[in-house]
């Protein structure tokens, strides 16, 4: 399986459901929250995004959370 890379941000509702998500399927993530980490904060600007969570599996990346997407950007639905 892809690298799942997760980008959050404090009291961002969308974050804690992706990682509720990912905490519930048991699929392994490394998050990233930009209050604590100015690098992954600079990383996320420098590359045009202003909202969280941004998520990243190998090379396709999404903006907020739908569960449906990140299902078939895991591989788990065709």
């Amino acid at each position: 399986m892809e690298q799942v890379v997760i980008f959050t941000n404090v009291g961002c509702s969308a974050c804690h459901q992706a990682i509720a998500y990912f905490e519930r399927n048991e699929i392994p993530f490394v998050e990233r929250n930009i209050a604590d980490d100015p690098v992954a904060r600079d990383e996320l600007l420098s590359r045009g995004f202003r909202a969280t969570p941004v998520i990243q599996v190998g090379n396709e990346t999404m903006v907020g959370f739908s569960e449906p997407k990140i299902r078939k950007m895991l591989g788990l639905v065709k």
